[in-house]
């Protein structure tokens, strides 16, 4: 009860004195996820393969190293290490250490930054993230680089999320939905803008030198960001959230000497109020154990389907730096048809999210059956439109989620689906090397993916204009049974 006062005074306050997105601070955040779509594509380019030639190849002795020749000029990870036949897998290992240290990220950084703060632990975590990516640029040897890109995926992971709780909480309730579609925007911009730099800058290290290097000039914006109001109110450091507030409303040019915050309690005595809300809740509940399982399909399965088709765009026909191009800016469309439809009552978030997955896998299912001598421009135009769909299914899962836990557990329940999340990019690496067993192997795998999860995702209940569900007791598996029923008879067709 106490809990929800405070928050309700604080949004109340910050809608009124406009703290939108033309403030410096959620600008500064935004833009910055242009130097985390970098990192997290850095392997798709530094890790590019290329042709070659085994010269005596019957004649060598098993010990002895044979000569190798590329008859492509790539400069890469495959080239310098000869990270080819046996070794191949290495690259996608590396890709796959990197959404493994996301993992690691998103389970550590949460915690510190509720206890400590968001801003010590976002500028600590991004200072060791730009240190981690320049050992990346001058690693020896193949094992140093496979560390550091472990070390540099829990800080991007880590920083990503304090990051986006930072934007959100510098803002009023309102302009939630417009900074998390920013945030989304500016890292498919950062992914094209990667793709034009590998063009102009060929040589891998200094690739991922000039890569990192926008870090360095993020992290000294960065150090001016004042901390999470939100975070300081509900520490009881209402002083300190009052100075903060104040410098907001002085840059959004509407400056306020009088403002006193009204003193209502501590979260955290509120946070006592419902011990019942654990994560176990998200087991033992029967209504909250059967969306959990459903969301962690669909989170695994909208990673698995977007991160495969970025990371295989530099084995795809044509130029390799338009590809990853081309699978970033083809991203921008999808926001807005995202808005537009999760608020038709027609369409809704469950339906509209499902949809997108299926449009996705039937797109990825039309490239399998594109002959592969032929049809290469449109074998790539259907592989653009599987990455624009589940970008618009992953872009609606988050708002969707959201909405389907109740307040005192949403935090868990998205970090769960998170934790899912990343396993998907865990996977997604070697997907693409399956082009070895056939050609057409990493469409199918994305084609049954997006398909399942598009019908999996229909087993849940629609929450457009519903009401925000606040406790556990509103969810009782009585009142949604019916509903749920309803959704599956929808299914089945009775």
């Amino acid at each position: 009860h106490t809990v929800f006062h405070w928050f309700v005074l604080y949004n109340n306050y910050v809608d009124q004195q406009k703290m939108t997105v033309f403030s410096s601070s959620p600008v500064v955040l935004c833009v910055f996820q242009v130097y985390m779509a970098c990192q997290a594509m850095l392997i798709v380019l530094v890790g590019a393969p290329s042709q070659y030639e085994v010269e005596d190849e019957d004649g060598v002795q098993q010990d002895v190293v044979p000569h190798v020749t590329f008859t492509e000029d790539i400069d890469s990870i495959v080239t310098e290490w000869l990270l080819i036949r046996h070794q191949a897998y290495k690259v996608s290992l590396a890709g796959s250490l990197f959404f493994a240290g996301l993992l690691v990220g998103n389970i550590v950084f949460g915690p510190l930054s509720d206890k400590i703060g968001r801003k010590p632990v976002y500028l600590t975590g991004f200072f060791l993230e730009v240190l981690f990516g320049y050992a990346t640029a001058f690693a020896p040897n193949y094992e140093v680089f496979a560390v550091s890109r472990l070390l540099v995926g829990v800080m991007n992971g880590g920083i990503g999320l304090v990051c986006f709780v930072l934007s959100q909480e510098y803002v009023g309730k309102s302009y939630w939905a417009m900074t998390g579609t920013l945030t989304s925007m500016m890292f498919a911009v950062g992914i094209a803008l990667f793709g034009a730099l590998g063009y102009f800058i060929r040589p891998w290290r200094s690739l991922a030198t000039a890569a990192n290097s926008s870090g360095v000039l993020f992290l000294m914006l960065s150090a001016a960001l004042p901390e999470s109001p939100r975070w300081l109110y509900s520490q009881g450091q209402t002083e300190r959230a009052e100075e903060v507030l104040r410098y907001m409303a002085l840059r959004n040019g509407n400056p306020t000497n009088n403002l006193v915050l009204q003193r209502v309690g501590s979260a955290k005595a509120g946070n006592r109020g419902d011990s019942s809300a654990s994560v176990l809740q998200l087991v033992i509940h029967p209504v909250l154990r059967l969306r959990t399982m459903v969301l962690m399909y669909v989170w695994y399965a909208c990673s698995l389907v977007y991160y495969g088709l970025t990371m295989g765009a530099s084995e795809t026909s044509g130029n390799r730096f338009v590809n990853v191009s081309m699978y970033g800016l083809v991203e921008l469309p999808a926001y807005p048809l995202c808005i537009y439809f999760i608020n038709k009552h027609w369409a809704g978030r469950r339906k509209s999210m499902a949809s997108f997955l299926c449009l996705a896998g039937s797109a990825c299912l039309c490239t399998t059956l594109i002959p592969e001598n032929t049809g290469q421009t449109l074998s790539f135009t259907s592989a653009l439109l599987g990455k624009l769909m589940v970008s618009a299914a992953f872009n609606i899962a988050y708002v969707y989620t959201s909405e389907l836990y109740p307040t005192v557990i949403r935090n868990a329940g998205l970090g769960v689906c998170s934790m899912s999340c990343r396993v998907g990019g865990i996977l997604a690496p070697f997907v693409p090397s399956m082009r070895a067993v056939h050609s057409s192997m990493p469409f199918t795998i994305f084609c049954l993916t997006g398909l399942s999860a598009g019908c999996v995702g229909l087993l849940l209940p629609e929450t457009l204009n519903g009401r925000p569900i606040e406790t556990l007791d509103e969810l009782s598996p009585t009142t949604t049974r019916i509903l749920e029923t309803k959704v599956i008879n929808q299914i089945l067709f009775i």
